[in-house]
């Protein structure tokens, strides 16, 4: 839906029109569950915070001014929701599992006739950065979940959480570094001895993280690219980064269950038939 399209639908639904309603919440209902999922780690939970999260989102909407994204603010609903969640919450899952469903979109790859070993290294990489992002502290996943896999901007990403981009940023590398470092024995090859030297590699990880942020100078971008040039072990590091944000980017939405979003859009026409 281009920008146009989600203004026109968005002045529609403050006007009272109960389908431009629905059709704007519907455009975001997918990005909103997998971020409940991630986040709550609990099929039920996360569905709870879906519904009660647009259901906010409704009842609020004439109060949406436009200061952020539509969906930086939907965002900003749902990590309050699934806050609230965890809070009454007395125990936690330490795990979190794909249904059938998410396992077979995930395990779908662009190539139309991938090889056995394809195959099942593409589920493993799937089922393993899963499984990293669950097990990051939540302080971290949730900026790392926002920036990297929903793709929000460090600035959106602190509007959603309330943290200054310093402290959005700090917690970032931190979480990239440690999701790389679990899928790295599936991404690196094996680990080749450092190039002779008196000095120490640097943290490259670290550098490159800082670097897509825009946070290094072009003089320090410059010889990381130069030590790079020099160090196979860096290198196969900084690939492995690169390849585990492109599949968070590039990771499907689970499927909202149908039943819950009968259940959802027939609350959505309750809130507009109660202002009306």
């Amino acid at each position: 839906m281009t920008a146009p399209e989600e203004n026109a639908l968005l002045e529609a639904a403050r006007a009272g029109d109960a389908e431009a309603l629905e059709t704007l919440l519907e455009q975001h209902e997918p990005r909103v569950y997998r971020f409940a999922r991630r986040m709550c780690r609990h099929h039920e939970d996360a569905e709870d915070v879906l519904q009660e999260s647009l259901l906010a989102a409704a009842r609020g909407l004439s109060g949406f001014r436009g200061a952020s994204s539509l969906s930086t603010w939907l965002f900003t609903i749902a990590r309050s929701h699934c806050i609230k969640k965890r809070r009454r919450s007395r125990f936690a899952p330490t795990e979190v599992s794909l249904d059938a469903g998410e396992a077979d979109a995930a395990r779908e790859s662009p190539d139309p006739a991938p090889g056995p070993e394809e195959v099942l290294h593409a589920r493993r990489l799937e089922a393993a950065l899963e499984q990293a992002i669950a097990g990051l502290d939540r302080k971290y996943r949730e900026v790392f979940v926002l920036r990297d896999v929903e793709g929000l901007t460090a600035p959106e990403v602190a509007t959603v959480t309330g943290l200054s981009i310093a402290a959005i940023k700090s917690r970032l590398h931190r979480a990239r570094a440690r999701v790389r470092e679990e899928l790295a024995p599936l991404l690196m090859p094996a680990e080749s001895p450092a190039p002779a030297s008196d000095r120490p590699c640097p943290d490259v990880v670290k550098l490159f993280s800082r670097y897509l942020e825009g946070d290094i100078s072009p003089r320090t971008c410059a010889r990381m690219e130069e030590h790079l040039a020099a160090c196979p072990r860096c290198r196969a590091s900084c690939d492995a980064l690169k390849e585990v944000l492109q599949r968070c980017r590039s990771a499907p939405s689970p499927e909202v269950p149908t039943a819950l979003q009968e259940k959802v859009r027939a609350a959505i026409r309750q809130v507009v038939a109660s202002a009306g």
